[in-house]
Order: structure tokens, then C-alpha cells, then sequence
């Protein structure tokens, strides 16, 4: 604070230092040469120019103009010394001269030279003087005084009096260095002689050429009146408030004469008022009260001084001095001055950026003169004083667009006056957008569904984003992140609505939900951007006709049955899947077709085929099912197997009757050497399948995406689906050629065989 106080300190002591003075003489024409202000302060007119000079006089009206081009200030008007200044000896118009990059404020004057433009002019041209003819030489009446707003050597100088017998004219000067013109009576009147005399005055003034004015002095020469009027003060000296109302009483002058009848009856008239306090003031030519007829302003006259006459029936007059001194009062409010105001800054502007210049005047005097700056409400700008009666006003803070778009400052200014008085300017600072503002999504993830073997290009749902700015900063353009991964081609986002699209027809079995990233980016300079997660889950239909493992074939499978089976033996186990998930997957069983339909019931959940009784030995020895699976799709699909059963009373005939033939005998030896061959093979099949199923799951490991639905085999042996555990599947190998190659494996028995 100390340094920025010294460096205030330094540019006021500076902008003190360097002051311009320049005289113009009044009258002179519009845009008259005053001075030449790049000169006097050693500069370049391009300097002016890029330091953007500008000048601003005092008061509400700008009488100077600066040509930046050539440095030359110029009046804007031409200018009448007295109507500028009509109370002053000398008049003085000041100016401040602004210039930037640095801020620099150098004060000027400008002296308006009085010319001899205006004549002496009596208030009235006849003045009426009724005199006695008893009256001894050496009297003195004073005379109306000439006015002439002229200062110096071009006002009122002298008068003079035309030539006469009786009279003699005598010049003195007031107390206010305004002149004066006695008419001295040199030689005793005579009424019978001269009833009426006709003097000229004429007020000469000192201009060269001079000018002057005249006056007809009309002398009636009255009877013997030998009492004059006496007043009871030589002069009354009265205070009196400048918001005094029109009718107030400002002094009684009371002269008494002890004449009787017409020669003791006293007028009172004003003689020597100037035409201003003419305006402001009334005499009851009876009472002899003054009062205020117009109204008073401290700031245009501080004292008015009146010379009041009493005057007799006989033409007898004396003369008293009324002297009124205006006190001030606090009727002026402050008045602010803009004098550059920026009407947007950035958001990002530092604290103490300077916003706008101005001045504070009050006219009033004294306390009622002195004023103070402060900024109403709670915003982030501050005041600043800089020279003279002109603040800065600055920023504090930082500031954000996206809470405060603009700024309604009021600057109130306010005197010290016992009644304080105060004036409010309205400022309006907008504050301009900055890309500072990433796009914000409306949800982190967005989930939505399709359904499988969708139509390509269909839309699925739409993504949102919001930018706080502004304008193209706040414009948000949507786009797909391309990553690896052939499911990453299949979504697409419209750029500008951010609606998402299904690019190509998908499948539940290979695909069931798409995960992608999609990428907001705003119109800033430079771009903002933010990323959301859109997941697509692939809603399964029912495309999938069920898959029946077991039996397998065209022809179906064969089961031998013994004839002493119970209700409820196991025949065989009818296993399918179905590629579709949920209900569409759900699977049920039935018997749509049988030889003895009493015989064999299906269960319709597990697909196990059971004897629904005794076998008995009147059923036939063959029979033929027809397995209808079915699932719980809308619609359903379903798929059928045909189950060959043989009832037999013993296994060795098994072959016989699963074909129509009868195959040779083979000794028991080939069977075993079957039965290892078979073993082996299952052997091998099982590490095959256990490599493959650890080679699976590292593969799912690597690609972390959704689980694929499994490739369903086309042989029992090559799948672990079904109802059946993996303990109760066998593989089987079977060699085409011959039935000696056939192996049958039956479930396990617990016969009651006869004794």
C-alpha cells in the first residue's frame, strides 16, 4: 500500500507540475486558435493521437476541443467574458488534458481576455431630480449609476456633464471599485427664473475606441422645504439565507421629517441597484420594507448593495446604504461527471482494471462543497480517487460471466452539508464471455436398449451436454471416441442434436451389450471437452429354433429296454439348448408321437423318458418316439428327435434287435480290444476339452468385454450343455462299417432277476 500511495503521490506531483496556461480574448469566432498543446508539453502529435488526448473542461459544458492530428486546442464557441463570468475581475476557464498508456492528467487554464464590446448603460434614460430653490450651493445628489459589464480599463471610467450655469458633476468610487456620479449644485436656484432644467450625463468608458452612454437629467425646482428626511442608520447591513422564499423581509429603512402635511410625508425609492439585485429585491415605497422578489443564488452574487432614497413632499432627500450578504446554504447536490466509461470487460480481466474516469463537482461553498464517493450494493468494483475531484473506477475481484452476466453500478456522491445532499450515475458494465467452461453432460453413463436384428441407422436414445458459456463458446458438438474393437463401428452420434444410431443390424448370440465413449467439444478458442459412457444392451428375440444334443442324427438314437423294467425306469434323457436367453431359452418336452402312447411318459421339464409302467410281454418289442422341444418364445420354435426303443429279455440279442439284419458273431476279444480303443479316445477328448475351455477363458480375460454366447456343438460328446451333469456324458466313438463296430452303453441297473 505504501508503494501504491508514493506512485500516487508521484503522478499527482507530476500532473501538478506540468500546467498549461493560455489566454483567448472574448468574441473571438468558433474553433479559434487558443494554443498549441503538443508543443508547450514537447510532444509529437502522434503521440497525442496514440496516447488518446483528450480534453475536458470544467462544468457541465465543454468549451475547449484538442485536434489530435496537430495538437491544437481550439474554442468550440466563441465566448462572452460576461456572460462566462458576470461577477468576477478575472475569468479563468480551467481544463484537464487526459492521456493513457500511462495514465496521465495535466491541468490547464485558459484566461478569456475582456475586449470593449459593451457601452456604459443607464437603468433609465431620464432621471427626474425635484430640488429646492432653497437649496445652498454644495449640495450633492447622487445620480443613477451607469453599468458596463466590461472589466478594467474597458468599463466605466468617468462622466461627464453638458454645459450649465447652475451644476457641476463630481466622479467617486464605492467600496466595490465601481464609479459613481455626484451632481453638485454650484450656484443657487431660482423657481421663478428657471422652473425646469435639462442637463445631459454622459458615462464614458476607457476602451480604445471608447464607448459611452447618455442620460437626460430633468431638474424641477421646487418651493421651501426646509426639513430633509433623516434616516435612523447611514447604512443597514443584513445576513440573509440564498433559500430565503419571495416575500421574506430583509430590512425596514425608516427617515423621519418633521415637516407636516406633503413636506413631511416620505417616499422611499432604490437609487444606484444594479440590474440584478433590481431583480431580487422590492421597496415598499410607503413602509420603506425591503423584501426578496426573486431568487437568491450564493454561487452567482455572495453580496448585493443597494443605496435606498427618502424623499419628502417638498423634494428633500436623504440616503441610506442597504448591504446584503448572501450566506450559502446546501441547495447544490453533487454533480458527477463521466468522462470515459468502457461498457464491457472480459471475464478474465485482473483485479484493478480501470472501468471508467469521471469527476465530482458541487457548486456550494465550504462543507456544503466538500464531497465523498461510494459505490451502493455489493458489487466487485472499487473507487478509486486519482487528481483532483476525479476517481477511477476499478475492478476488485474477479469476475464470472456465468454468475453475473452485467453490472448495474450507482455511484452516489454526497456533500458534507448539515443537510446532506447526494446525486446517483448508473453505470452499465457488461461482462464479456471466456471459453472457461467445459461441456458438463447431463448423466456420467446412458444406458439404452436395442433389439437384436434392429433396422440399420435407427435411433436409440440421444446424449445431452450444457456449456455455461456463452455464444460459440457455448455451442456443444457431439462425436463418437474411436477406440479398438470391431462393436465400436456399429453406434453413431448426429454431431449437433448428440441423437444416437444403430449403424448396423445386431446379434444377441455374438454381441449382447456395446459400451462406447462419447466426446463433447465446445466452440471456444481454445476447445473444452468432456466425455460421457453410452451402454447399448442387445434386448434378445426369439430367432433360435431349440438344438436337440440327444439323440442326435437324422435317423435318431436307439435304447434297449429289459423286459423286466419297472414303472418309472430311465430310458434315456433328451437333451437340448437353445441359443436364445430368458424365456426364449426356457425349453419344454413332449411326446408327439408314440407306438403304444401308455407305455413311456416324457417329463416336460428335463426331458428324462421313463416307463410310464411294467413292461409287460405283450408289448411289442419295438417302438418309435417322436420328441417334440418347444420353447416360450413369442412365437415358439421348436424342433423334434425320433427315439428307436427295443425291449429285450436279454442283452446279447441287442443287436438283432436294433437291425434288420443279423450280423455274423465276434469273438469276445474284438470287443475288448473296442472297448480300449474307445477308452482311449474318451481319454484324449477330455484333455482336448479341458485345454480349450483354459484357452477360452484366457482369451474372455484379455478382452474384458461382454461374455459371448457359447458355439454350441453338434455332438453330445463336445458340449457340457444339457440337463444331464457332466459325470452322467460319455463320450462315445463309433467306427462306420459293420454293427460288430456298435457299442451300446446302458445306464446302470439294479435287476430283481428270478431265482
Amino acid at each position: 500500500r505504501q508503494v501504491i500511495f508514493f506512485l500516487l503521490c508521484v503522478c499527482v506531483w507530476q500532473s501538478g507540475a506540468e500546467s498549461l496556461r493560455y489566454s483567448l480574448a472574448e468574441e473571438m469566432e468558433r474553433d479559434s486558435f487558443v494554443g498549441n498543446i503538443a508543443q508547450d508539453l514537447g510532444l509529437a502529435p502522434s503521440q497525442l493521437a496514440a496516447r488518446k488526448a483528450r480534453v475536458v473542461s470544467e462544468g457541465s459544458q465543454q468549451l475547449f476541443g484538442l485536434n489530435p492530428s496537430s495538437g491544437v486546442l481550439t474554442a468550440k464557441e466563441s465566448l462572452d467574458r460576461e456572460e462566462i463570468c458576470p461577477q468576477s475581475e478575472t475569468c479563468t476557464l480551467f481544463f484537464t488534458l487526459f492521456l493513457d498508456n500511462p495514465l496521465q492528467l495535466i491541468r490547464g487554464e485558459v484566461e478569456v481576455v475582456d475586449v470593449n464590446d459593451n457601452s456604459p448603460v443607464f437603468p433609465e434614460k431620464e432621471m427626474v431630480l425635484e430640488i429646492l430653490e432653497t437649496t445652498s450651493p454644495g449640495s450633492r445628489f447622487p445620480l443613477e449609476s451607469a453599468q458596463d459589464t466590461d472589466l478594467g480599463s474597458n468599463s466605466l471610467q468617468n462622466y461627464s456633464l453638458g454645459s450649465n450655469s447652475h451644476f457641476s458633476l463630481a466622479t467617486k468610487t464605492r467600496n466595490d471599485g465601481q464609479k459613481y456620479a455626484e451632481l453638485v449644485l454650484d450656484r443657487q436656484l431660482d423657481r421663478e427664473e428657471q422652473p425646469v432644467l435639462n442637463l445631459l450625463l454622459t458615462a464614458a468608458d476607457g476602451g480604445s475606441p471608447p464607448k459611452s452612454g447618455t442620460a437626460q437629467i430633468r431638474i424641477v425646482v421646487l418651493d421651501a422645504n426646509d426639513n430633509t428626511p433623516m434616516f435612523s442608520r447611514e447604512v443597514y447591513e443584513v445576513r440573509l439565507d440564498e433559500n430565503s422564499s419571495p416575500g421574506q423581509l430583509v430590512a425596514r429603512v425608516e427617515a423621519r421629517d418633521p415637516d407636516e402635511g406633503s413636506y413631511g410625508k416620505v417616499q422611499y425609492a432604490f437609487t444606484q441597484l444594479s440590474k440584478g439585485s433590481r431583480q431580487l429585491f422590492e421597496l415598499n415605497p410607503e413602509t420603506g420594507e425591503i423584501r426578496v422578489a426573486g431568487k437568491l443564488d450564493f454561487e452567482e452574487a455572495k453580496k448585493h448593495e443597494m443605496m435606498v432614497k427618502a424623499a419628502d413632499g417638498g423634494g428633500l432627500i436623504a440616503h441610506c446604504k442597504v448591504q446584503v450578504e448572501v450566506v450559502d446554504v446546501n441547495d447544490n447536490a453533487p454533480e458527477i461527471a463521466l468522462t470515459s466509461h468502457t461498457a464491457s470487460i472480459p471475464e478474465d480481466a485482473p483485479p484493478r482494471t480501470v472501468v471508467a474516469l469521471f469527476s465530482v463537482r458541487d457548486r456550494d461553498a465550504g462543507d456544503n462543497g466538500r464531497t465523498e464517493c461510494i459505490i451502493e450494493g455489493d458489487v466487485p468494483f472499487t473507487l478509486t480517487p486519482t487528481f483532483g475531484n476525479f476517481y477511477e473506477l476499478r475492478t476488485n475481484a474477479a469476475l464470472d460471466r456465468e454468475t453475473t452476466s452485467e453490472y448495474n453500478i450507482s455511484i452516489r456522491a454526497t456533500d458534507w452539508g448539515q443537510r446532506r445532499l447526494s446525486s446517483v450515475e448508473r453505470l452499465w458494465v457488461q461482462v464479456r464471455d471466456v471459453n472457461d467452461n467445459a461441456p458438463a453432460f447431463s448423466q456420467e453413463v446412458y444406458s439404452v436398449w436395442v433389439a437384436e436384428n434392429n433396422r440399420p441407422m435407427v435411433r436409440i436414445g440421444s446424449v445431452s451436454a450444457r456449456d455455461a458459456d456463452a455464444g460459440s463458446n457455448a455451442r456443444v458438438q457431439y462425436a463418437v471416441v474411436r477406440e479398438e474393437g470391431e462393436e465400436q463401428g456399429a453406434l453413431s452420434v448426429n454431431t449437433e442434436s448428440g441423437e444416437v444410431y444403430v449403424l448396423r443390424s445386431l446379434d444377441y448370440e455374438r454381441v449382447r451389450a456395446l459400451e462406447v465413449r462419447v466426446r463433447a467439444v465446445d466452440g471456444g478458442s481454445p476447445a473444452l471437452s468432456a466425455q460421457a459412457v453410452v451402454r447399448v444392451a442387445v434386448r434378445d428375440e426369439n430367432d433360435n429354433a431349440p438344438v436337440v444334443l440327444h439323440p442326435g442324427g437324422e435317423s435318431g438314437a436307439g435304447e434297449l429296454v429289459p423286459r423286466w423294467a419297472p414303472a418309472g425306469y430311465l430310458v434315456a434323457k433328451v437333451v437340448a439348448v437353445d441359443a436364445d436367453a430368458g424365456q426364449n431359452a426356457w425349453l419344454s418336452y413332449e411326446l408327439a408321437k408314440a407306438t403304444e402312447p401308455g407305455l413311456f411318459r416324457l417329463a416336460p421339464h428335463s426331458g428324462e423318458l421313463r416307463t410310464a409302467r411294467a413292461v409287460a410281454e405283450r408289448d411289442a418289442a419295438r417302438h418309435r418316439l417322436v420328441v417334440l422341444v418347444r420353447d416360450r418364445g413369442q412365437p415358439p420354435r421348436s424342433a423334434s428327435a425320433t427315439l428307436a426303443i427295443a425291449l429285450l429279455n436279454d442283452f446279447s440279442d441287442a443287436r438283432g434287435r436294433l437291425s434288420h439284419e443279423t450280423p455274423p458273431a465276434e469273438p469276445d476279444q474284438t470287443l475288448t480290444l473296442y472297448l480300449i480303443a474307445c477308452l482311449a479316445c474318451v481319454s484324449a477328448l477330455f484333455l482336448a476339452t479341458g485345454l480349450a475351455a483354459l484357452l477360452m477363458k484366457v482369451r474372455r480375460d484379455r478382452r474384458k468385454r461382454a461374455e459371448p454366447l457359447p458355439t454350441f456343438p453338434t455332438a453330445v460328446a463336445d458340449s457340457d450343455a444339457g440337463s444331464l451333469p457332466r459325470s452322467l456324458v460319455y463320450d462315445v466313438c463309433l467306427a462306420t462299417g459293420t454293427l460288430s463296430s456298435d457299442f451300446q452303453f446302458l445306464g446302470p441297473l439294479l435287476p430283481c432277476f428270478p431265482a
